[in-house]
């Protein structure tokens, strides 16, 4: 026994070796990550500056009168009030679900030879559901990130509403079955977009294995999202086709390099994170001195981008800095990991500064990384989907909530009058309006 307890203290005693650079940081025990930086600054305005409260409420508020007959504390009777002061409280009123019947005349028309009715705009048709209660669970589920059985918690619990999670979530395919052309739309704007960001990430359908695919573009404030079984780039060719007229922004993804592009620009910020983690374990000199060249021709890079030069000396500094990155590819190396950044280097080697060459193009993918993230919050609560009809509305929904937040409009109004428009018409608005279609760079 006390053998065993002393080859257990001196295996916890042991140095553990440096954590592979490509582990997820969720994979990680947190003993074994760096401690958390100290906030730089205080939180809250700055000394000086003034405060900020809520604004105050509409002129049409109600009133209420407080009064006192007697003292709170000894109970003598009180006379007259000496001062008044106000208070603004606002709050929401109790909420119970209101039950409309709708009587539907019908009648009979002598040119159609059939019976027409009055539109009902408040649901869908045959649904009891109405479209208000939709759109919001809808809002809370797939752009907050509520899961199903909480939704359906608080509508049974605060709201008095008794709903079924399987009920709801048919309603909600439904939905967005109908918001289908919406989601087209999308497509078809993506194709054309002029700088165009890509990421990818892991996700669930009924516990297998499948991939979230994010394509964005923050000029035309437009998000598009696609589940797929498939990580490898026939889904980039269905959905961009065989060439791309814009700019693809993406990281160093294999998947990337089976598509073409009129112009593609890669992450730099991936390739700064590839170098630091690297650095974490690999000392060797030969990497140190690597790693500090490269390192300094990508912030030089950076730096350039954001100045106001001639075109001149524009045009002369951006030829310098390829000139040295191909000094630094050229020479040859003994360090394995030397050797994998000079051959990934060489691979993209003209995908790297095109934001130097085009002021439109960022230098980094964290549009993309950006948008995805909200999905990437949705899957930590919930186990994604249990269906491949449950992924299609999961990816139809989020498509268009985050491309309306992006757009600074209401999804809630927007999604309302677009379903009372398919109730009364059977067809929908418009998302997009043909101003908004942006040409491509090849163009």
């Amino acid at each position: 026994m006390d053998q065993e307890l002393e080859a257990l203290k001196k295996a916890l005693q042991a140095p553990r070796p440096h954590p592979d650079p490509s582990t997820p940081s969720g994979m990680r025990p947190p003993y074994e990550k760096p401690p958390r930086k100290a906030r730089k600054k205080r939180p809250g305005r700055k000394q000086g500056h003034p405060g900020v409260r809520r604004p105050p409420p509409p002129e049409n508020y109600q009133t209420q009168v407080h009064t006192l007959s007697d003292c709170p504390h000894c109970h003598h009777p009180l006379g007259e009030s000496c001062s008044t002061r106000e208070r603004f409280v606002e709050d929401i009123p109790e909420i119970k679900p209101t039950v409309t019947k709708h009587v539907i005349k019908i009648y009979y028309c002598c040119t159609c030879r059939k019976p027409v009715e009055a539109p009902v705009e408040e649901a869908l048709p045959r649904n009891t559901l109405g479209n208000q209660l939709l759109i919001h669970t809808a809002y809370l589920h797939f752009h907050v990130g509520v899961p199903l059985r909480q939704i359906v918690t608080y509508l049974n619990s605060c709201l008095h509403f008794p709903v079924s999670p399987g009920g709801l979530a048919l309603a909600w395919q439904r939905v967005a079955q109908i918001l289908s052309p919406w989601y087209q739309s999308l497509e078809v704007l993506i194709r054309i977009c002029s700088v165009l960001h890509i990421d990818e990430t892991g996700w669930r359908v009924l516990g297998k294995a499948y991939w979230l695919w994010c394509f964005t573009s923050e000029k035309s404030r437009v998000a598009y999202y696609l589940i797929s079984p498939s990580r490898a780039s026939p889904v980039l060719k269905a959905v961009l086709g065989e060439f791309f007229h814009g700019v693809l922004v993406c990281d160093f993804f294999g998947a990337y390099n089976k598509i073409s592009a009129f112009l593609k620009q890669r992450c730099l910020l991936h390739l700064l994170r590839d170098l630091i983690r690297t650095s974490v374990f690999h000392r060797t000199p030969e990497w140190r001195d690597f790693s500090k060249k490269l390192k300094r021709i990508i912030k030089d890079a950076l730096r350039l981008s954001i100045q106001t030069l001639p075109p001149e000396v524009y045009a002369q500094r951006c030829a310098l800095i390829e000139q040295r990155l191909q000094t630094l590819i050229d020479q040859s190396y003994q360090d394995g990991q030397c050797k994998r950044l000079v051959k990934r280097l060489k691979r993209h080697q003209q995908e790297l500064f095109t934001f130097l060459k085009h002021p439109e193009v960022p230098a980094d993918n964290n549009h993309a990384e950006r948008t995805i993230r909200p999905a990437v919050n949705i899957r930590k609560t919930s186990y994604c989907n249990r269906s491949e009809k449950g992924a299609k509305t999961q990816a139809i929904l989020m498509s268009i909530f985050r491309t309306l937040h992006l757009r600074q409009q209401d999804p809630i109004i927007t999604i309302e009058k677009a379903l009372r428009h398919y109730c009364k018409t059977g067809s929908l608005p418009t998302l997009f309006e043909k101003t908004e279609i942006q040409l491509p760079l090849a163009a």
